[in-house]
């Protein structure tokens, strides 16, 4: 993965408060690379389960075909945004709860 996961993590917190972090996330997505919006939204979609890990080449390749506005105005969209990066990334095999703590 190009994304670390401690940084999905940081979008799934500043997700949990959207409505006083909206511009500083949508800044922290908008500085991120093209390949890293792209398994951020691979990895939204695994927790969402329209894909499944196993999956993960496949949904990675389609956020970057279907990728047709700003990945930040995509994401935010997304009812449950901190939901299904949390479940993704479980689902990935890494324990979100370890992560956070190592933030904290």
């Amino acid at each position: 993965m190009e994304i670390s996961p401690s940084t999905v993590v940081q979008v799934a917190l500043m997700a949990r408060e959207l409505d006083r972090a909206e511009g500083e996330l949508r800044a922290f997505i908008d500085r991120m690379s093209e390949d890293e919006q792209a398994e951020l939204v691979a990895i939204m979609w695994i927790g969402r389960d329209s894909f499944d890990a196993d999956d993960w080449q496949e949904a990675v390749a389609t956020a970057r075909s279907e990728a047709s506005v700003p990945c930040a105005d995509y994401v935010l969209g997304s009812p449950h945004l901190s939901d299904h990066l949390e479940n993704g990334l479980d689902a990935l095999g890494y324990s979100v709860e370890d992560i956070e703590n190592r933030l904290m």
